[in-house]
């Protein structure tokens, strides 16, 4: 990939249309983006990344339209760049809100891709000949030519120090993490991941299977009872190897068992029922012999005691004669009871109607009760004429009411006005002094509020005071610590310095040669050359000390220049603290005058509230003045009304006294008369019925005693009692044909010969058969229920023994698999014994990357530290049980040993993780696909090395380009500024950043 022209518009800081030329920034092949924190340097990066991907980089939430942007000005990108050998132009508009062409308002713009490939004709000539507007279609094209993600783009493209030195630094897991997203090796952790789901599934599954085989276990104890004894051998939870093969031998010894119980219970059973049908049979001969006994028995004793009832069966057929004749006298005889009831009735009816009269009616005859009544009837015609009247009395009544009702609220609301007329006064005073001192309050809440404005920013001051005060403290002290380190860094050198001077002849010596010159005098013998002493310091050692004893004077005055900014910035908190008041103080005027505030605060917010009830009670008194004259008028047209009713219903009240006479309206004076009217009428009745009855007993009676005495009955009486209701007569014939038919059967059994013979046999005994059958049955129910329930328990465990043997192959291929999955997954996972290195899959397989990765950083890094530094690669086991396989180590050449990355030094740092990017870049780019990465952008971190090795880091970048690849350098180094002829320079300011390409030529 090579980068050619990058277009800018209204993107990010930069709000103008700008373009940036890699084709001559890279005239040299190496140039320098340069500029103010802020300006926008990793903006560019960002927008070839959106161009490239229509994304920013992964790690940066970037706004993409720019603030400063005039509002026509689409925001835009475009690119282009030679990928995999063709050249394209991909032109970006993002989504974005955009103004309207017509009216006012913003409507929205959809983003839209444009891809150009840059082609030449039949005659040579080249043009841009559009590809496609598809996202999508861009998109994949993209891809396929870069070969790399938008992640991996931004991680190899642009190299961001920082994120390496963490690399360099970084944990075994955290850089497996980096490792992994670059080399899409996640599909090996997947495989991880299935190798644990699938551990689980399978787990789970052998653990259900399990628990069917325990469960089926179980009921097969159940099943087998205590006396098959199937604890011994059976399946245990503890031991799951006893839940296969051990537990179908168990189940079938279990069965076995059980079929020999069945076959003895069922022999028993056997010779249980013959036993039984023997008894049934004797039980069922003595049973005949003691009914016909007992047959025999009751026939004589029912005959004695029918022969017994003769006498008074005769009585009750004499009876049932005399009832038939009564019979025919019945009807007369039950006309004149009838007559005679009929005239008693009616003469306690006609008592009974003259009790309710008054006393001046009772002796009245029929006649005369009819006319009584008649002329009553006439008087209760009058006094319904009257009743309106009395409706009317009850409405003047009413409305008296509701005048009365009105005049005494009149005469309330008329008092309630004028009381609330004579406070108003009062209210108002109280009013107006409570608006007065909410005023007072208002003004006295702004005075203290300014005053806490300025009392809160000298209690910050005073916090900012004595926290510098401490940290000065803080600094005088470890100040003094670093001058006493000076002091003996110093007298170390001096005295390195001095040893080395004095043994200097000795170091000369070690240099001699036998045949060449002495550098000191020239002559080529050295007869006597001088010896070291033992503790002869070195040039290096001299170095190191004076090395040492730089690094504290620098200590010292970066300590000493810490301190004076802090005492600058104390008197500065000092002075805006109004001096060395104590913060306690303050802080309780502070708390004081917050107090004071809020107090008069709540006063002056009753402001509002006194103005309102101020206002309303002007209103309400407007408004009682008028109520009380309405009422007062009202009153008085209330009291006129009310005294001319009065008068009208006085009036009325007396005509209706008069007609109502003791009584208390017209309606029961009414009711009375009517009530009387009617009595006289039903009294007239009952007398004129008690004449008519008494006429008809008389007759009824003659002829109901001629027609005893013919039947021959001596009186009335003496028939009557002689009659029978149809239903007693019916029962007295039952009887007597039932006595009759029953002593005609008791005669006839006693004659049975059965009966006879059975009689004349010994008494049969019935409860000896009956125990004897009730002790066999006992014993065949028991035999035939121990059968059935070795029968049943037989084919129950026959039935569990088929299902068990079935869940047992069901469990062994899962038992097997499971142990199978849960090997491979210790192997992957890092944690079985036979993974030695405890190194799980996805780590093994970045290993080798990271040897990959290693060698090719190693290329660099030898040129960049001087043949000093080499990175390995470790996958030696880690401590305390941590995975391995992605250790990364530094071999220092000076001492012949490995070290830690983290001892490395900034700078030593900044080369080696750079030598680790670059090498990750070659590696990354072989793994997408082998194409070649012709544009590199290195970010920051040359500002931690020393003259000597960022010449040889540069000298590295020279190598690159020398391969034909641009590098673009992000740096603040003035240095680098001298170092690389061209660059590009970012400017910020108030209306948006802006580019600059510089020369040294130009500079």
């Amino acid at each position: 990939m090579r980068l050619h022209t990058l277009h800018l518009q209204a993107f990010g800081p930069f709000a103008d249309t700008h373009a940036v030329d890699f084709d001559a920034l890279s005239g040299d092949g190496l140039f320098l983006l340069h500029g103010d924190t802020g300006a926008g340097k990793s903006t560019l990066f960002a927008a070839i990344c959106v161009a490239l991907y229509g994304e920013p980089p992964v790690d940066r939430n970037l706004k993409l339209r720019s603030d400063h942007a005039a509002p026509g000005l689409l925001t835009e990108v475009t690119l282009e760049a030679t990928l995999a050998g063709k050249r394209l132009k991909i032109r970006r508009i993002p989504a974005q809100m955009k103004p309207k062409v017509r009216g006012d308002g913003d409507t929205p713009q959809k983003a839209e891709t444009y891809l150009s490939q840059w082609s030449l004709d039949s005659t040579g000539h080249g043009r841009w000949e559009a590809l496609s507007k598809s996202h999508r279609e861009a998109a994949d094209e993209i891809k396929d030519l870069l070969g790399m993600s938008r992640q991996q783009f931004c991680q190899v493209v642009l190299l961001p120090q920082n994120e390496f030195t963490k690399f360099l630094r970084a944990s075994a897991s955290d850089r497996q993490d980096l490792l992994g997203k670059l080399f899409h090796t996640h599909r090996f952790g997947a495989i991880e991941d299935w190798l644990a789901a699938r551990k689980n599934t399978l787990a789970k599954q052998r653990d259900q299977a399990r628990n069917d085989v325990l469960r089926l276990a179980e009921r097969t104890q159940q099943e087998a009872g205590t006396d098959l004894e199937p604890e011994q051998g059976a399946p245990l939870a503890s031991d799951p190897t006893t839940l296969t093969a051990p537990a179908i031998a168990w189940a079938t010894a279990l069965h076995t068992k059980a079929a020999t119980h069945e076959k003895n219970a069922a022999t028993t059973a056997a010779n249980a029922e013959k036993e039984l049908a023997a008894f049934r049979d004797r039980e069922i001969a003595v049973r005949d012999l003691a009914a016909n006994q007992e047959a025999h028995r009751l026939a004589r004793q029912q005959l004695d005691t029918l022969e017994e009832q003769a006498e008074q069966q005769a009585d009750l057929a004499r009876q049932r004669q005399r009832a038939l004749q009564g019979q025919k006298v019945a009807p007369l005889l039950s006309a004149a009871t009838t007559a005679a009831t009929q005239n008693t009735q009616a003469r306690q009816d006609e008592h009974q109607a003259r009790t309710l009269l008054n006393s001046e009616h009772t002796t009245l005859s029929p006649d005369e009760l009819t006319t009584t009544g008649q002329h009553l009837r006439a008087d209760i015609g009058a006094l319904r004429a009257l009743l309106p009247d009395e409706n009317t009395l009850q409405q003047y009544r009413t409305d008296l009411q509701k005048l009365q009702d009105e005049r005494q609220e009149l005469a309330q609301d008329l008092l309630d006005a004028e009381t609330w007329l004579n406070d108003a006064p009062q209210r108002r005073e109280a009013l107006k002094t409570r608006l007065e001192t909410a005023r007072t309050a208002e003004n006295t809440s702004r005075q203290h509020t300014a005053a806490l404005a300025l009392l809160t920013d000298r209690l910050d001051a005073a916090k900012r005071r004595d926290a510098y005060t401490k940290k000065i403290t803080k600094a005088q002290q470890t100040l003094l610590t670093a001058q006493a380190a000076t002091k003996e860094a110093a007298q170390e050198y001096i005295d390195v310095r001095r040893r080395r001077t004095d043994g200097m002849a000795a170091e000369l010596a070690l240099q001699l040669t036998d045949g060449e010159p002495c550098a000191v005098c020239g002559s080529p013998t050295h007869p006597n050359p001088a010896a070291p002493h033992p503790d002869q310091p070195t040039a290096a050692d001299e170095q190191a000390a004076e090395t040492r004893h730089r690094n504290a004077q620098d200590a010292q005055e970066a300590l000493q220049s810490e301190l004076r900014e802090l005492t600058e910035q104390a008197a500065t908190a000092r002075g805006e603290a109004g001096g060395d008041t104590p913060l306690a103080d303050l802080t309780a005027e502070h708390t004081t005058l917050q107090q004071h505030l809020a107090t008069a605060l709540e006063a002056a917010a009753d402001t509002g509230p006194a103005t309102e009830e101020l206002d309303s009670l002007d209103q309400q008194h407007t408004r009682t003045e008028s109520t009380r004259t309405e009422t007062a008028t009202r009153l008085a047209a209330v009291d006129t009304g009310h005294d001319r009713l009065s008068t009208q219903a006085q009036d009325l009240e007396q005509k209706l006294a008069t007609a109502r006479a003791d009584t208390p309206t017209l309606t029961h004076r009414i009711t009375q008369l009517t009530q009387t009217a009617d009595r006289l009428s039903t009294a007239a009745d009952r007398a004129n019925t008690t004449a008519r009855t008494a006429t008809d007993h008389q007759l009824a009676a003659e002829r109901a005693e001629e027609a005893v005495r013919t039947a021959g009955f001596d009186t009335l009486d003496t028939a009557t009692q002689a009659l029978l209701t149809d239903d007693a007569l019916n029962t007295l014939e039952e009887e007597i044909n039932q006595w009759r038919e029953q002593r005609a059967a008791a005669t006839t059994r006693l004659q049975d010969p059965a009966l006879t013979a059975a009689a004349a046999l010994p008494p049969a005994n019935l409860d000896e058969a009956t125990a004897q059958l009730d002790a066999a049955t006992t014993h065949h129910t028991h035999a035939a229920t121990q059968a059935a329930h070795a029968t049943a328990r037989t084919r129950a465990l026959a039935a569990l023994l088929t299902q068990l043997t079935t869940h047992i192959q069901h469990l062994e291929p899962l038992e097997h698999a499971y142990r199978t999955v849960d090997h491979l997954h210790g192997l992957v996972n890092g944690t079985s014994p036979s993974n030695k290195l405890r190194m799980q899959l996805e780590s093994y397989v970045l290993a080798a990357r990271l040897e990959e990765v290693v060698a090719a950083a190693n290329t660099r890094l030898v040129r960049m530290s001087e043949n000093r530094y080499t990175l390995i690669h470790s996958d030696e086991r880690a401590f305390h049980g941590a995975r391995s396989g992605l250790g990364l180590k530094i071999t220092d050449a000076w001492s012949g040993k490995d070290r830690d990355t983290d001892t490395l030094s900034g700078g030593e740092s900044f080369f080696a993780s750079l030598s680790l990017a670059l090498g990750l870049a070659d590696v990354v780019t072989a793994e997408s696909g082998g194409q070649a990465l012709d544009t590199l952008f290195i970010d920051e971190g040359f500002g931690t090395l020393d003259e000597d090795t960022l010449h040889n880091v540069l000298d590295v970048l020279d190598s690159l380009r020398a391969h034909d690849r641009t590098v673009g350098v992000i740096s603040h180094v003035p240095e680098l500024r001298r170092r690389i002829t061209h660059r590009l320079h970012v400017r910020k300011a108030t209306t948006g950043s802006t580019l600059a390409v510089i020369t040294e030529a130009a500079e």
